[in-house]
C-alpha cells in the first residue's frame, strides 16, 4: 500500500469510529438473585447462625438441572485445597539470594498457616437445611463447592426461591476474610455466605476456592446482622436504620435510639451489586466525605498513625474521583466505605478492606488500587478466574494514572514504569505463562502476581501505541458504557478497540495474551544511497509490531517515521502535531526486516530511535537508538 493509500485508510476508519461511537449498547444476558440474609452473631464463640432467602432468576435459554454455592471458608481447614495447594507452591525455590538463602514461591499471608489451624481456629460453613419453593433439596458438599441436584429443573426465564439455613465459624485471619488481624480488627467477613455460582454463556463456573479470584451474580441484597452493641459494622450498601445505631450514620441532628438488649441489628441494602462484604470492631472510628454525588465513608482504628492518614485520605478522595470520572465513568451508587482489615487489600462492591497502618502516600496509593476495582471488578466484573489481568492489571493501570496525576510527591519517571520493570523482570526469571492461563492454575504465584498486575498494565499501556493515547482512552470509556454489569470478556474488550480506532486488533490479542512471545526490534543498519538515508530495521523476536522511528537532525529538527503493522489494517493517528509525521508503507508481519527510506542524507542526521514514547515492551532496547 502506498502512503497516500495509507493516508487515506486512516480517514476512512476514524470517520467509522466516529460513527460507531454512537452505537447501540452490547447486550449479554445475565442471571439474577435476590438475597434476604438474617445474622446472629455469637462473639464469645466467632460463630454465626443465618438463614437465607434467595430469589434465582434463570435469564438464559437453557434448562438448569442442577445449582452449585461458594462455600469459601471451607478453604480454612488443614488439608483443604487452598492448603494443599499453598504448601505445594511453597516449595519452588524461585531464587537464592547472596547468601545462598532460598526465596521460595509462598503466598506470604497463607504459607503453611491453614495446616497449623485447631478445631476452634477453622473456617466454615455448614448447611442445616436446603429447600426450593418448600420443597426439601439433597445437596453434596465437596469442599468449597456446594452441588445441589435439583428434584424439579429450573426453565428458562422463570424464578424459584431458596431458602437455606446455615452456620459457619469464622476462621483465624489467614485470606482476605476471618477474625484478629494483623492490625487488630476484630472481624473482616468477606466471602462469609453461602454464595450462588454464576452460570453464563459458558455454563456454570462452581471454581473451587484455592487462592485468587471471584465471579458472581448482580442481583439485590437486603441483610440484617445481630450483633454485640459494642461493635461498630462497615458494610456494603445503604444502612436502613441509622438512627437506631448511630456511631456516625445518625442522621444530622437526630437523636439516636437504640433498642434494649445486648445486641443491636444492623439492616443493609445493596442494590445491583454481586457480593456483600461487612466488618465490625468495637474500636472502629468512622468519618465522612461527601465526593461529587455520593458519601465516602472511612472505618478505621485510631491511633498515632491513623490519627492523621486517615482523615487526610478523607481529604485526597474528590480530587482523585474527578480524575477516575473523567477517565473510566462515574461511580454509580450512593456510598462507598474504606475499611481497615482484611490482609491487605480487597476489593468487594461498594466497600474494600484494606490494612492502614502505613504512611499516608502508601494508605492512598492502596485505598486507589481497591476503590478502581469497582470499575473492573465490580460493574464490568469479567470472569476473574479467566481473565485475572483484565481486573487486576486494568485496575493496576487505573491506580497508577490516577496516584501519577493526583500525587505531587511521586517521583516515577511515568505512570507505568513500575508494571514493564515487573513484566520485564517476569521475562528474565523464567516463570512467565501466558495471559490466557486460569488464575488458579499458574505453576507459581510469583508468574502469576506479575502477569495479572503487570502484564496486565503493560497491555492497557502498549495498546495506546498501537492505536493512539486518544483513541485508548475514549476507548475505556466506551468499554464502561457498553459493557459495565455485563461481564465482558477479552473479545468483547478487544471489540470495543477496535470500533473506536478502526484498527484490527485481534493479533494483538493472539501474540501478547495467548502467548508469551516477545517484543524486540532493532536498528540493523544504517547507509546512504543516491543522496537519501536508508534504514534497515530487525524485528528480532517474534511478536510483530508497528514501528515509531524518531530521526533527529544536526539542527535539531524531528520527523517521525511511522510504519505500521500489515495485520492491523490502518494507521494510529499522529499524536504530536508539533513534530512532523511520515506514514510508511505497512510492515508485511512475515517479514525480518524493513527498509525506510528517509529523504535526508545521512550526514544531516545525529539520532534514530525506535519507540521514542517507550510504551512498547521490547525487551532489548539496547538496539533501539543510532547516534551519529
Amino acid at each position: 500500500m502506498t502512503q497516500q493509500s495509507v493516508k487515506k485508510c486512516l480517514l476512512a476508519c476514524l470517520l467509522a469510529a466516529g460513527i460507531q461511537n454512537v452505537s447501540a449498547q452490547s447486550d449479554r444476558w445475565q442471571q439474577r438473585v435476590k438475597y434476604a440474609m438474617d445474622i446472629n452473631m455469637d462473639v464469645p464463640a466467632n460463630r454465626f447462625t443465618g438463614k437465607q432467602k434467595l430469589e434465582y432468576t434463570n435469564n438464559s435459554p437453557d434448562t438448569l438441572y442442577k445449582v452449585f454455592y461458594h462455600l469459601y471458608w471451607n478453604a480454612f481447614q488443614p488439608n483443604s485445597m487452598m492448603d494443599v495447594r499453598s504448601r505445594e507452591l511453597g516449595q519452588i525455590v524461585l531464587y537464592r539470594d547472596k547468601n545462598g538463602n532460598p526465596k521460595r514461591d509462598w503466598d506470604g499471608r497463607v504459607t503453611d498457616r491453614i495446616q497449623k489451624l485447631q478445631p476452634d481456629q477453622i473456617g466454615y460453613q455448614k448447611i442445616l437445611s436446603l429447600k426450593r419453593d418448600g420443597a426439601e433439596q439433597t445437596y453434596n458438599v465437596i469442599g468449597t463447592i456446594l452441588e445441589v441436584p435439583l428434584k424439579k429443573p429450573i426453565l428458562p426465564h422463570s424464578t424459584t426461591t431458596f431458602d437455606m439455613d446455615f452456620e459457619a465459624q469464622v476462621p483465624v485471619q489467614i485470606r482476605r476474610s476471618g477474625r484478629n488481624n494483623s492490625e487488630g480488627v476484630d472481624y473482616s467477613m468477606a466471602q462469609w455466605y453461602p454464595k450462588m455460582c454464576e452460570y453464563d454463556y459458558e455454563g456454570w463456573h462452581p471454581t473451587p476456592y484455592v487462592a485468587r479470584e471471584f465471579y458472581g451474580i448482580w442481583g439485590d441484597f437486603d441483610v440484617k446482622i445481630s450483633i454485640d452493641k459494642k461493635f461498630v459494622v462497615a458494610a456494603t450498601g445503604y444502612l436502613q436504620n441509622p438512627n437506631q445505631v448511630g456511631y456516625g450514620y445518625e442522621m444530622p441532628g437526630s437523636k439516636v435510639l437504640r433498642p434494649a438488649g445486648n445486641k443491636l441489628t444492623w439492616h443493609f441494602v445493596a442494590p445491583n451489586v454481586h457480593d456483600f462484604v461487612w466488618a465490625a470492631d468495637p474500636d472502629y472510628k468512622h468519618i465522612t466525605q461527601q465526593v461529587d454525588g455520593f458519601t465516602a465513608h472511612f472505618f478505621y482504628i485510631e491511633n498515632d498513625i491513623t490519627r492523621n492518614t486517615w482523615p487526610e485520605l478523607a481529604k485526597m478522595v474528590p480530587d482523585a474521583y474527578k480524575y477516575i470520572k473523567a477517565h473510566y465513568g462515574p461511580y454509580p451508587y450512593k456510598s462507598y466505605s474504606f475499611i481497615q482489615g482484611g490482609d491487605g487489600g480487597m476489593e468487594y462492591p461498594m466497600a474494600t478492606l484494606i490494612m492502614g497502618n502505613g504512611k499516608l502516600e502508601g494508605l492512598y496509593g492502596l485505598a486507589m488500587h481497591e476503590w478502581m476495582h469497582t470499575w473492573y471488578q465490580g460493574m464490568l466484573a469479567t470472569n476473574e478466574g479467566l481473565y485475572p489481568w483484565m481486573d487486576e492489571g486494568f485496575t493496576t493501570f487505573a491506580e497508577n494514572n490516577v496516584v501519577y496525576h493526583t500525587l505531587d510527591s511521586l517521583k516515577d519517571p511515568s505512570p507505568q514504569s513500575g508494571a514493564y520493570a515487573g513484566y520485564f523482570m517476569l521475562l528474565k526469571s523464567g516463570y512467565e505463562e501466558p495471559m490466557s492461563t486460569h488464575a488458579d492454575h499458574f505453576n507459581t504465584n510469583f508468574g502469576y502476581s506479575i502477569t495479572a498486575y503487570s502484564k496486565g498494565a503493560v497491555f492497557l499501556e502498549q495498546l495506546s501505541y498501537i492505536i493512539g493515547t486518544a483513541n485508548r482512552d475514549k476507548g475505556l470509556l466506551r468499554y464502561y458504557w457498553e459493557w459495565r454489569f455485563k461481564h465482558p470478556n477479552v473479545n468483547d474488550f478487544i471489540r470495543v478497540m477496535e470500533k473506536q480506532s478502526g484498527i484490527q486488533l485481534d493479533w494483538y490479542k493472539q501474540y501478547f495474551v495467548n502467548s508469551t512471545k516477545h517484543i524486540d526490534y532493532g536498528i540493523d543498519s544504517v547507509y546512504e544511497n543516491n543522496g537519501k538515508t536508508i534504514v534497515r530495521l530487525r524485528r528480532v523476536d517474534y511478536m510483530p509490531m508497528p514501528v515509531d522511528l524518531l530521526l533527529t537532525t544536526k539542527d535539531g529538527k524531528k520527523v517521525m517515521h511511522y510504519i505500521p503493522l500489515s495485520l492491523m489494517y490502518g494507521a494510529k493517528p499522529d499524536e504530536d502535531e508539533s513534530t512532523p509525521r511520515i506514514v510508511h508503507d505497512y510492515w508485511p508481519w512475515t517479514n525480518r526486516t524493513y527498509e525506510v527510506e528517509i529523504d535526508t542524507p545521512l550526514s544531516e542526521i545525529t539520532k534514530l530511535e525506535i519507540d521514542p514514547s517507550q510504551r512498547m515492551a521490547d525487551v532489548d532496547r539496547s538496539n533501539n537508538v543510532v547516534n551519529r
